[in-house]
């Protein structure tokens, strides 16, 4: 492996938002963060990211499950977060991150889970539950998807793809995924954004759009492109016309496996998503028989934008 990079603890120390204990996971000589809050005999929330995100994503959401009782556990990819950045592209893979999931649920030894997951937290936590439903009780879906025979990708997924690919916006040194998050909050449009991602530079934000923008950027900042390959990863893991990338067939496997899933499950969809359609998050919950839930005015990340009413609306069917 080339080098492993480790975001320095000081980046994270002017988040004001998020003040939880880091907790550390060993896999491999890798070190893989987790927020563990709670207590320690509680149900288990396992509050899952994606991409370009962290832990730092469940910052509202984990309070109000905490006061419930609930034990919410939210660990960061390996690329991501807190956790150490491999610097070789070709080293990420869906089934490793799924690996790393299932060895850090082995070694707490999670049971009586309650998987919270959107975005790539949907293929590597439902990986989880279809390969070892037993440690898990309930379902909370979001803005995510399982690839299977007959999925159609929407063109908002394909121009993410797209745009992740030699030539597209995010083809850059160190992409400012801090603005990403800034756009899909709406603290911007795409014309007021994308110019900025693509020069390298940051316009001028409201202080809450700043606040979002540095915490979501804090994980990389200052750290060399190389570290920002996990990030690179996710979307050209996409399985698009290749039938075998991102881990697919496996995703299939799994997809099939949860028709039979005889525990509860619940949609909570951020309907404004451009990504993961509401008719698709419809169909799917219908086809699963499972309630579905919508944030109307949400976008593809609810719990950064509707973080409380994602957790009353979990709590609600819990």
């Amino acid at each position: 492996m080339s080098a492993v990079f480790r975001t320095p603890e000081a980046n994270f120390s002017d988040l004001k938002d998020f003040t939880f204990a880091p907790h550390w996971h060993s896999w491999e000589g890798l070190r893989v963060h987790y927020l563990d809050e709670g207590p320690p005999e509680g149900p288990v929330m396992l509050l899952l990211h994606g991409m370009p995100t962290w832990s730092y994503l469940y910052r509202d959401v984990i309070p109000p499950l905490v006061a419930a009782g609930f034990r919410c556990i939210a660990p960061d990819h390996l690329g991501f977060g807190k956790s150490d950045k491999p610097g070789d592209a070709s080293w990420y893979s869906i089934a490793r991150h799924t690996e790393v999931l299932t060895s850090l649920i082995g070694a707490l030894d999670l049971r009586d889970i309650t998987l919270v997951c959107q975005d790539w937290g949907g293929p590597t936590g439902l990986a989880q539950a279809a390969m070892m439903p037993e440690r898990f009780r309930r379902l909370v879906i979001m803005n995510t998807w399982l690839h299977h025979e007959g999925y159609e990708y929407s063109p908002g997924i394909r121009s993410w793809h797209s745009q992740w690919c030699a030539g597209g916006a995010f083809d850059r040194p160190e992409p400012n995924v801090g603005l990403l998050m800034v756009l899909s909050a709406g603290y911007g449009t795409g014309k007021e954004i994308y110019p900025h991602i693509g020069a390298g530079s940051v316009p001028e934000l409201s202080e809450a759009a700043q606040a979002m923008h540095d915490a979501y950027l804090a994980p990389f900042a200052g750290l060399p492109d190389a570290a920002y390959n996990g990030l690179r990863r996710f979307p050209l893991s996409i399985p698009l016309d290749d039938p075998f990338t991102g881990n697919a067939p496996a995703q299939a496997l799994h997809y099939e496996r949860l028709l039979a899933w005889d525990k509860p499950i619940q949609f909570v969809w951020g309907c404004r998503d451009p990504v993961f359609l509401e008719s698709w998050g419809r169909s799917w919950a219908a086809r699963l028989r499972a309630p579905f839930d919508a944030l109307e005015d949400a976008g593809h990340f609810p719990q950064n934008t509707h973080g409380k009413a994602l957790a009353e609306l979990i709590l609600q069917r819990g």
